[in-house]
């Protein structure tokens, strides 16, 4: 995920703020599906990450919003070459604020996944009496791979709301609701350190001494053709043989980055011992059915019985209240077109049945005995 250049478009006239049941005093977020007027949003976010699966590019990202709608909608013949796109808009302002994005399948015989295993290789020498410990390099690819989440990217300003975590595990909720449609396992490619300038030390170091490319030029190329890697670049490097300080970078990952580490940690995923060839950052994975949000979601009915609404904005303002939690709920229809949407809100659990405010029935268009999904947050 890295830095690429973008063109700029015109500007439309902002549009009249509407009326909404959002809880009093606090702004609300819908997690829906992309749609085609969200692109001004997204174009304005992509500053922000700027990477092969999110570019600053309004054209590609007009691209990226076309398949979604079409995987959304089940126009897509191949499951596995399907993209699901989720925005954070704003229920007062109407501002996109967010978005991440799962790929139903990673690797395919005509664009595989590609990747560097990362080998530790012991030496010991009983006339020296000397112990090394070396790394080592391999390529590797998949033609048949898992499932990839990615873009996650919230808008700076919000960062510190608590928005990250419901706009990331969205997608594991959207995994369960409709979990055919992805692979036995699921991988996320994390942002290592790179230069101010957007470089990567790995790739000067390696990747642009096997192919004679920018770090810039090879990460927008490989998005749609992969063979120079398969072709340039040697089976086995002998990392130990780099500076120090570029070895480190080895499946080490940025600052902005070590809080979505954390995050796919505490839900299972770990550290798979591979990394981007081009710029070293860490692969983590884990097996689809142990990711505890998608174990904990489950299918509920809407209760007759209501929250009030002032509960409501107690509770999703952190303020405890027996027996009420906080939970992302999940909205769809079982077979394509989707119309998928999700909301966090405040509900007590009473069975199989879920008990709502007034407002979040409202938002998310639900009546008594209606289904939904939902996992505790």
């Amino acid at each position: 995920m890295t830095p690429k250049g973008a063109h700029g478009g015109p500007t439309k006239k902002p549009r009249a703020r509407r009326a909404t049941t959002s809880t009093p005093g606090l702004e609300r977020f819908l997690i829906r599906e992309v749609e085609p007027k969200d692109l001004d949003g997204l174009y304005q976010l992509s500053r922000h990450l700027n990477s092969v699966n999110f570019p600053h590019d309004r054209k590609a990202l007009k691209l990226l919003i076309q398949q979604s709608r079409l995987s959304s909608q089940g126009a897509i013949d191949d499951p596995g070459r399907c993209q699901y796109m989720f925005v954070l808009a704003g229920l007062d302002s109407g501002r996109i604020a967010g978005t991440s994005m799962i790929f139903a399948q990673h690797g395919h015989p005509d664009a595989p996944h590609i990747f560097f295993d990362v080998i530790e290789d012991e030496r010991y020498s009983a006339t020296l009496d000397r112990h090394f410990r070396h790394t080592f390099l391999r390529l590797g690819f998949n033609y048949d791979g898992p499932s990839e989440i990615g873009a996650l990217v919230l808008d700076p300003e919000l960062r510190s709301g608590g928005l990250g975590k419901p706009l990331s595990f969205v997608r594991f909720l959207f995994m369960a609701m409709y979990r055919g449609l992805f692979r036995d396992s699921v991988i996320a490619e994390l942002m290592p350190p790179l230069l101010s300038d957007g470089r990567s030390r790995l790739w000067e170091h390696l990747g642009r001494r096997f192919t004679g490319l920018s770090y810039q030029e090879a990460d927008k190329l490989s998005h749609d053709n992969k063979e120079f890697i398969i072709s340039l670049f040697p089976q086995d490097i002998q990392a130990s043989l780099l500076p120090d300080d570029v070895q480190e970078l080895i499946g080490e990952v940025g600052e902005d980055t070590k809080g979505v580490k954390r995050m796919l940690e505490n839900v299972g995923f770990e550290y798979s011992h591979r990394i981007d060839p081009f710029d070293g950052g860490p692969h983590f994975e884990s097996k689809t059915d142990d990711i505890t949000v998608v174990k904990e979601s489950r299918r509920f009915r809407v209760a007759k019985e209501q929250l009030s609404d002032q509960d409501e904005a107690q509770v999703l303002d952190r303020q405890p209240l027996e027996g009420v939690t906080r939970a992302l709920l999940g909205v769809g229809q079982a077979d394509a077109p989707f119309r998928f949407r999700a909301l966090v809100a405040a509900v007590r659990f009473d069975g199989d049945e879920l008990v709502l405010s007034p407002s979040t029935k409202k938002l998310l268009k639900l009546k008594t005995s209606a289904p939904l999904w939902a996992v505790r947050i």
